[in-house]
């Protein structure tokens, strides 16, 4: 096999990304976002006019390129231009799309009850896994990223170490989680990594995780549009519902944005039913107003 050829034009772009610290999947999503450019123009993207940028944009509406992968490919763009080409101008010829926000779906706590349970054996490798990714809010990367030392039972934490972001992080540990993790520990003597993989010198990979909560999640017989992620969404929602504060929340899942966070009040059902609507002290009035009048 032989292997690919690297422009020096590539090269400079993967050099700056680095420079920058750009995690490897957004360098790699960058690099193709360029090379899809590169292969509409038929030239070296260097090159391009903003009349190009403009034809590009257009093509990419015109084919049904969804919004966020049209908003990806800008982002890998703005860069492009602005740090590896020095042609910062070139960023007033792009525009992002505004997607329509849908609420993410989230689980009651009977249904996240039921996939845990239902999580494929033998053992107990991924009930503890999805449950880490419930009961703590961790995307799919960081569990199967956590080591036996980011358990803290002392102090009741985990740690979670380079998340999105490149950012590390403290969650909560919870009593029952903490026994779920040691019935675990006590099962197969995990060294290193907590969920190892085949071979044990790595973590088991985000796909695997998802397979399991994809047939937990069936066996369980739940039929909402669901992912692992879900979990997640679940877990804020859940807090949110038992009136935990938005920004603590936010620390939690390590969102950067707090306006991130507060898409979880659209689906806290329970806090939306909880709430009194301001009609029911209008109705007081108009009560009031009724008995005056037949006084």
């Amino acid at each position: 096999m032989t292997k690919e050829k690297i422009s020096p034009l590539r090269a400079r772009m993967m050099e700056d990304m680095r420079i920058r610290g750009m995690g490897e999947k957004a360098q790699k999503a960058h690099i193709r976002a360029i090379k899809d450019f590169a292969a509409f123009l038929g030239r070296s993207p260097d090159m391009a006019t903003p009349e190009d940028l403009r034809a590009y944009q257009l093509h990419m509406t015109d084919s049904g390129v969804t919004p966020s992968t049209f908003n990806v490919r800008i982002v890998a763009l703005r860069f492009f231009f602005g740090m590896t080409c020095g042609r910062e101008d070139m960023k007033r010829y792009m525009q992002f799309r505004t997607q329509p926000r849908k609420l993410p779906v989230v689980f009651s706590v009977e249904e996240v009850s039921d996939i845990l349970m239902a999580a494929p054996g033998p053992g107990l490798k991924y009930r503890a896994a999805l449950s880490i990714s419930y009961g703590a809010g961790l995307r799919a990367s960081e569990v199967c990223n956590l080591k036996l030392g980011d358990i803290d039972s002392d102090r009741m934490l985990i740690h979670v170490e380079q998340g999105k972001g490149r950012k590390d992080r403290k969650v909560m540990l919870s009593p029952g989680l903490l026994n779920l993790l040691r019935d675990w520990w006590r099962e197969a003597r995990p060294e290193g990594w907590l969920f190892p993989g085949k071979p044990k010198i790595n973590p088991i990979s985000p796909r695997q995780l998802n397979r399991a909560f994809t047939s937990a999640k069936h066996m369980a017989g739940i039929s909402k549009p669901a992912t692992l992620h879900t979990l997640r969404h679940s877990f804020a929602t859940h807090l949110l519902e038992a009136n935990t504060d938005v920004r603590v929340i936010q620390v939690l899942l390590g969102h950067a944005k707090l306006t991130t966070t507060a898409q979880y009040t659209h689906v806290a059902t329970k806090t939306i039913r909880d709430t009194v609507s301001p009609y029911e002290m209008l109705e007081k009035l108009q009560d009031h107003a009724v008995k005056r009048s037949l006084e």
